[in-house]
């Protein structure tokens, strides 16, 4: 394209208005195809078959593929089709949540996206901002979101929040005349406007001269290319456990094998029933539980204005020790509002206003004329200060458009963030006024008089001591201070800077954002919880101190940094000192992967938020980075792991929460299903050991794996959580699932299912038969299974945890009962089956040798697990009612 930035201002609107028509439709269409975006969607639809192919990277399907293989090779076509319809409904299943979580992203972009105006075909319209090409003539009005960069042609009055990507929150003016490209390459680009950054004041007719990653906002996204994600500790601990489980068990497998072929079992027949063991032995439905589980954690927490791109960043949430959070709109209401103000000698609240005195209502009234802000029908639109100001009015049925109309603008000099003031010129009251705010240190030196309830006089040193104190102690209190001033002019006087001298001070107005009303029990929570939270802000550290100490992360003893002060400390002097630091105030993206890194380092799993481009490095850095929905720009939500719809840090302690509810879950499920496959496992080597008959038949262990293995596994992973789960401290990352106490539930719980399992084939071969032995110690450890269901649910017992309160267990237990019974009784599915007939009595001794292992384990939980549990909560409670009484 043109180079915009060195052509003269005429050459460029000479362009401008030759071409005013806008693009063709040819031009787009040429745009649409030199930027790729029909290659964006063909990438968009392979993305899917790419996520169902992942599917299979799992160790234990691949052992799954291998033995439908082997399984199809020897004629045994149900087992080969048992295994490959539960791998790939698991794959289906994997696929489709997530494509559902991308939806709820998509929907959630589209709420952060609105369209653009744009100038085609000689008209006005208005189209999707993903459509805008360069070449476009894009109209800006206040409250707009730029698309893309562009360079200003006709400007009246723009002034634009770039915080998305400097991370500075005042508003910049903005100025058509053309500057050189050495300033350009200098930072001086105010001619320019970018892409995310937002309209608050004015408008503008801009040229589009980059879209997309060619953005300065997309260049950004560089960084995060060098940002290597993290795995989540369900991941990596997931993957070790498949590898050694699948070691394991093709161990034992071949051990079986060779044991029958010594026997003199016919090969063929040794081969099938070592890779039905397998088959059995393998938990296949453990991803798809793992992916249900996970699934509707996501569900959970979408209802409850958390968005989950990655389903198993859900589980990692449930691990995290620390949280370095934002402070405005985060912990805050990202709402500036005015507190005390300092007028007549003395400080007021924002309701004590005496609008009866004349010093008190000038200074309300410059408050909103000085300002070019507006909160008409509820929509606020400029810089946070100012709608303060305006809204500090409303208090007292003051309506900015109606007190400006009745007092015009009549000259103005706009704020400047070097010169830190801003003028404007009214007639008020018969009397030519210049009203000015901005910041006290620069106002003061140019006070001349004070204006006060007895009138206008020379101010005094005691006047200035008195001024310069209250301000700072609205300062050390977190307030944001603006001063204002006035001064008489004459009539239709054009202002310039020269004027900005001799004023009359009227008062102060301190503001703040003010906490979240929530924030406060959720800073409480997150400490009971064991995690550390952190506040990392742009603001300065005496407002960051005051809202960290309000909320509870900032305490005695704690540290605050500015980032200057960061940039000199070493990584090693970081790290020394970082879980002392609660308070990170003025600091920059780079401040922020330090930050990350140097808790990474002390093995700690971190959360971080943050809504701008330049916090989008950091949040890849993260372990779980969590974007803003409302305010965040499209990087961070990208770069994210989850989005909060609600901006707010109490939905990060409620994830967390959710979090370790999933994983418990999920550890609940594992322990049902390998403590049932260990019962099978013992049972066969049992009786390969004795020389005794195989107690199961191929098909019984394929019926055991498809009826327990799936229903009463994803009712455990539904378990609700509890009030226990923020009293817990975070487990250690590095953890294996299989921890010594988690193995020996297993081996117990195997064990006393396998010996009463064992007891039904003994009873069955005393009766004489091994067909009948066969049918009875299936059944037993089938239905044995069903019952253990209720077993996993928790560490208490069903009578603490309530028997009806997961009512997907009952389910799950009923539905595997009646298919059980007709196996047993129906002759056709005895034949398929390869069941024996049994008598009631048999039957009836199957159903009590299989619940005899549930009522020992409920006993021992309601005699100990329980005791212990209500020990521990007793301790927590009392610990919580000595921290609020303290």
């Amino acid at each position: 394209m043109n180079n915009y930035f060195s052509r003269s201002k005429e050459e460029v609107l000479t362009e401008f208005n030759s071409s005013v028509n806008g693009l063709t439709d040819n031009q787009v269409k040429s745009y649409t195809e030199k930027y790729g975006l029909n290659e964006l969607k063909e990438k968009e639809k392979k993305s899917t078959f790419i996520v169902f192919l992942e599917q299979f990277k799992d160790l234990l399907v691949l052992i799954l593929i291998i033995a439908g293989a082997v399984s199809m090779a020897i004629g045994n076509i149900e087992s080969t089709l048992v295994i490959f319809v539960v791998i790939i409904l698991n794959a289906i299943l994997g696929t489709v949540q997530h494509v559902k979580a991308e939806q709820s992203l998509n929907s959630l972009k589209a709420l952060s996206a609105p369209n653009s105006k744009v100038i085609r075909n000689g008209n006005k319209i208005e189209i999707p901002s993903n459509q805008v090409v360069p070449g476009d003539i894009l109209i800006l009005e206040a409250g707009d979101l730029v698309a893309a960069d562009g360079r200003i042609l006709e400007n009246y009055s723009l002034q634009v929040n770039e915080s998305s990507l400097t991370g500075e929150s005042e508003s910049v003016n903005k100025f058509s005349e053309i500057i050189a490209e050495e300033e350009i390459a200098l930072g001086d680009q105010k001619n320019m406007v970018f892409s995310g950054s937002l309209v608050t004041y004015g408008r503008a007719n801009v040229l589009i001269t980059k879209t997309g990653m060619d953005t300065e906002i997309g260049k950004i996204a560089s960084l995060l290319e060098n940002t290597q994600e993290k795995k989540t500790p369900l991941q990596a601990s997931l993957d070790d456990f498949s590898k050694k489980l699948a070691i394991i068990i093709l161990i034992i497998s071949a051990i079986i094998f060779g044991i029958d072929v010594f026997r003199g079992t016919p090969i063929l027949d040794s081969l099938m029933f070592a890779v039905a063991l397998a088959v059995a032995a393998i938990p296949e439905a453990l991803s798809s539980i793992v992916t249900i589980v996970l699934a509707l954690g996501t569900q959970k927490m979408a209802s409850e204005n958390a968005i989950v791109k990655y389903l198993k960043a859900v589980e990692g949430l449930g691990c995290v020790s620390v949280i370095c959070s934002d402070k405005t709109g985060t912990l805050t209401q990202n709402k500036m509002t005015v507190k005390k103000s300092f007028v007549n000698g003395k400080i007021i609240e924002d309701k004590e206003y005496n609008l009866n005195d004349e010093t008190e209502k000038l200074l309300l009234q410059t408050s909103i004329l000085c300002n070019d802000s507006s909160a008409e029908g509820g929509k606020e639109i400029g810089d946070p200060t100012e709608v303060a100001l305006v809204n500090l009015g409303k208090i007292y049925s003051i309506n900015e458009l109606e007190l400006r109309n009745k007092y015009e603008r009549i000259s103005e000099i706009p704020f400047d963030s070097d010169r830190k003031l801003m003028s404007t010129s009214h007639k008020i009251n018969e009397k030519n006024l210049m009203l000015t705010k901005g910041a006290l240190d620069v106002l003061l030196n140019r006070v001349k008089y004070i204006k006060t309830s007895t009138g206008v006089r020379e101010i005094t040193k005691e006047d200035i001591i008195t001024i310069e104190k209250t301000n700072r102690e609205f300062s050390e209190n977190g307030l944001r201070v603006l001063a204002f001033a006035y001064k008489e002019i004459e009539e239709n006087q054009s202002l310039t800077l020269d004027d900005e001298n001799n004023y009359t001070f009227i008062g102060l107005i301190s503001m703040i954002d003010p906490p979240r009303e929530e924030s406060k029990k959720a800073v409480h929570d997150c400490i009971t919880a064991g995690i550390k939270p952190v506040m990392i802000t742009g603001d300065h550290k005496i407002t960051a101190c005051a809202i960290a100490k309000e909320i509870g992360i900032f305490k005695d003893g704690d540290l605050a940094l500015e980032g200057l002060e960061l940039e000199k400390m070493s990584d090693e002097e970081l790290k020394e000192k970082v879980d002392k630091i609660s308070v990170y105030a003025r600091v920059s993206p780079e401040h922020k992967i330090r930050i990350v890194r140097a808790w990474q380092e002390k093995d700690m799993i971190v959360a971080m938020t943050g809504d701008g481009v330049n916090d989008a490095p950091a949040l890849k850095q993260a372990n779980i980075g969590i974007a803003m929905g409302i305010t965040g720009t499209e990087v961070s939500k990208d770069a994210a792991s989850m989005i909060l719809t609600d901006d707010n840090f109490a939905t990060i302690v409620k994830s967390v929460a959710n979090g370790r509810n999933v994983y418990k879950n999920i550890k609940n499920s594992i322990r049902f299903l390998l403590s049932g496959n260990t019962a099978g496992i013992l049972a066969i080597l049992y009786a390969s050991l004795l020389a005794l008959p195989m107690p199961f038949a191929p098909v019984h262990l394929l019926f055991i794996n498809l009826l327990t293995d799936s229903l009463p596994a994803i009712a455990i992973g539904l378990e609700m959580g509890n009030d226990d789960l923020l009293t817990e401290k975070p487990r250690n990352s590095k953890d294996s699932i299989l921890t010594k106490d988690f193995v020996k539930s297993i081996s117990v719980e195997g064990l006393l299912i396998a010996i009463f399992t064992m007891i039904a084939f003994h009873i069955g071969l005393n009766f004489g038969d091994a067909a009948l032995a066969s049918t009875m110690s299936f059944s037993t450890l089938c239905l044995a299974r069903l019952f253990h269901g209720f077993n996993c649910r928790g560490k208490q017992s069903i009578f603490k945890l309530g028997f009806k309160s997961n009512k997907y267990s009952i389910w799950a237990f009923l539905a595997g009962f009646v298919l059980l019974t007709a196996v047993l009784v129906v002759p056709v599915l005895q034949n398929l089956f390869e069941v024996s007939p049994l008598n009631l009595g048999q039957i009836g001794l199957i159903y009590i040798l299989a619940i005899i292992p549930t009522v020992l384990i409920q006993a021992y939980k309601l005699l100990i697990n329980d005791n212990s549990n209500t020990d521990k909560k007793n301790l927590s409670n009392s610990n919580k009612d000595k921290s609020i009484a303290a």
